[in-house]
């Protein structure tokens, strides 16, 4: 008798053991059905690359979450909806669109922009928006006539800001004034930046400007070296910017690659 208990008490002591290993496999058992911790991890890393704090509250939320997802596949299944063709043709769907996004998460893994190139499109881009800037105003009409007698009543005292703001066409400058603010010549249309590069600090156009846009009748402020940001300011952009670049032609090779018929 005595021996059948210590056997007993053992058997007993070692499905408790097992249970409580199946507990720390498992986030829990949902209808005898295992839940694996797995998915909270999977759900926890998520939610880390998004940039959120995996906080304790959180990840009682996520387990709840992860729980309650458990309960709603295992009626789903009950109903059969998993064996259902529109069921069949979203999974094929969702399966086509992770295993692409691994694919270009891969090659940007193993195709990393490096320093010496992004120092290289810095520069590139200082030698493009280098030299000077011009603080210029402008009105714009749709009429030559219309610009022609603009500049004819600046000439007679008119202010050049009062003008724009009542027949400029622009939206943007023309309720400022005109003021176009600070820029490079070379972020205008060439008609305009060919006009504004001959005029000096304080000067107006003396005919219309002619664009795609309409009339110009331009007036230079001021004149400064450009104020370009530092390489470190802009380079998470211009990774950012080289790293699209470099995926757009990865793609773009496969394509040419792939025979299709």
């Amino acid at each position: 008798m005595k021996k059948q208990f210590l056997l007993a008490t053992a058997v007993a002591g070692l499905l408790a053991l097992s249970a409580q290993g199946v507990l720390a496999q498992n986030l829990a058992i949902v209808n005898g059905k295992a839940v694996p911790k797995t998915r909270l991890d999977a759900l926890a890393q998520q939610v880390a690359k998004s940039g959120r704090p995996v906080t304790p509250e959180m990840e009682g939320q996520m387990r709840e979450e992860v729980i309650a997802r458990e309960v709603f596949m295992q009626e789903a299944e009950k109903q059969g909806l998993s064996a259902s063709d529109d069921f069949k043709a979203q999974m094929e769907l969702a399966r086509q669109t992770l295993l692409i996004r691994e694919l270009f998460a891969d090659y940007q893994k193993k195709n990393p922009v490096s320093d010496t190139e992004l120092k290289a499109e810095y520069d590139k881009f200082a030698k493009a928006n280098g030299g000077k800037e011009y603080k210029a105003r402008h009105i714009l009409v749709e009429k030559e006539a219309d610009a022609t007698a603009i500049i004819a009543s600046l000439k007679k005292g008119g202010k050049f800001e009062d003008i724009a703001k009542k027949q400029s066409k622009d939206p943007g400058s023309g309720a400022k004034g005109g003021d176009l603010d600070w820029a490079n010549p070379s972020s205008y249309v060439p008609e305009f930046t060919e006009a504004l590069l001959k005029l000096s600090k304080g000067q107006t156009t003396e005919t219309p400007v002619k664009s795609q846009f309409g009339y110009h009748v331009i007036r230079v402020d001021d004149i400064r070296a450009a104020q370009l940001p530092s390489f470190d300011e802009v380079k998470p952009q211009i990774a950012q910017q080289m790293q699209q670049q470099k995926l757009a032609a990865f793609q773009e090779e496969l394509r040419k690659k792939a025979k299709v018929e």
